[in-house]
């Protein structure tokens, strides 16, 4: 059991357990990364010990963090030519962390521009932070984490949700810490865990998928059938300028990641748009965008993967329209813990145009959750 307080205009209740879902799990603020980097060798070798908040971590998502001019498709190599190495043996991208464990960094990895520190938090930012509470209470805060807003810092990145966890820690001696990612221009639902115990406890809930996470999302036409599940192998190639996204392949490409998907049709206006909701039943970076986006059906705003089809008209605005709705996961005291997220504006005034109803509380699926558990 647990208490907590919910923050208007968002809803949070307690319900039975749903399955599926399965966001990135990743953490928050890390420590002070130069004081754990060691001297180099002659070689030009450095090495780096892991921090007591990275425990957890993904190796691709530490990397990212510390070096985020590193591509993925470079660190594969790397560690396919064995150049990084944890505690001196061969490691994989999605191995996790341990605190204490010692990661070896090539040469190459020295001379590429490190992660922008994050700006300081200001009045204003402490402010916009707790505006974005939906649920709080004393393990979990849940945020309604707006569009254009990155989850945690990048390239060039120092204004994030993740620099801004510092305001909402009341005094405790423990850092908020992120437990999973949203995209940037995506909004909605984000779970923010108190302690280290919670984030360890929010974590295995993901990865065992004890968690459902419904979007919604406006697309180009209609999809047919109005209810169905994509199955997509999808992998990660560089795209020219150097930019990488993911793309569909076959099941037995090396890099394939298989994906799937469900989505439900909720509204239409007429053969132009549809509303859909979505559920991701793996967490595949951009996987709901890649699939919808592969179904002839690409989210509205999204020109990285629907090019000018994906150009809204009239009014709506030309913005990415996908928003995390909900959350059901397990709770760390016990129970379950659903949060919904209102709209976000730009969405809002869609839905206004095309007469569908933002407050709409239905559960698309749980009759095909109910089959599949």
């Amino acid at each position: 059991m647990f208490s907590g307080r919910s923050h208007q205009p968002g809803q949070s209740r307690r319900v039975h357990p749903a399955v599926s879902g399965d966001p990135i799990p990743i953490t928050g603020k890390l420590a002070n990364f130069e004081s754990s980097v060691n001297r180099m060798d002659g070689k030009g070798v450095t090495t780096a010990k892991i921090a007591d908040d990275e425990e957890g971590v993904r190796l691709d998502r530490w990397f990212r963090r510390h070096y985020p001019a590193l591509s993925h498709i470079q660190l594969e190599k790397l560690l396919r030519k064995g150049e990084i190495r944890l505690d001196g043996k061969r490691a994989k991208a999605s191995d996790r962390l341990n605190a204490g464990q010692i990661v070896r960094l090539p040469p190459q990895i020295r001379h590429l521009p490190a992660a922008p520190a994050p700006a300081p938090n200001t009045p204003r930012s402490d402010t916009l932070i707790r505006s974005l509470v939906l649920h709080e209470d004393d393990q979990v805060f849940v945020l309604n984490k707006p569009s254009g807003l990155a989850t945690q810092g990048g390239s060039g990145l120092t204004r994030h949700i993740d620099g801004m966890l510092d305001a909402l820690a009341d005094g405790r001696r423990q850092r908020p810490r992120l437990v999973h990612r949203l995209d940037r221009d995506t909004s909605g639902v984000l779970v923010i865990a108190r302690t280290v115990p919670a984030a360890a406890a929010l974590a295995e809930a993901l990865r065992r998928r004890d968690a459902s996470k419904i979007y919604w999302a406006l697309v180009k036409g209609v999809p047919k059938p109005d209810r169905g599940t994509i199955k997509l192998a999808l992998a990660k190639r560089s795209a020219p300028g150097g930019e990488e996204r993911m793309v569909p392949t076959g099941r037995d490409a090396d890099d394939a990641k298989s994906a799937v998907t469900d989505y439900r049709v909720l509204g239409v206006a007429g053969r132009d748009y549809a509303w859909l909701a979505v559920k991701p039943v793996t967490g595949r970076t951009h996987q709901i965008r890649v699939h919808l986006a592969a179904i002839g059906h690409p989210i509205v705003g999204d020109h990285k993967y629907g090019g000018d089809a994906a150009t809204g008209s009239g009014e709506i605005a030309d913005r990415l329209h996908l928003h995390a709705r909900s959350i059901d996961i397990a709770h760390p005291a016990g129970g379950r813990l659903a949060v919904t997220a209102p709209l976000s504006p730009h969405m809002q005034k869609t839905w206004d145009l095309l007469g569908f109803d933002p407050f709409d509380t239905s559960h698309p699926f749980a009759s095909r959750t109910k089959e599949r558990s």
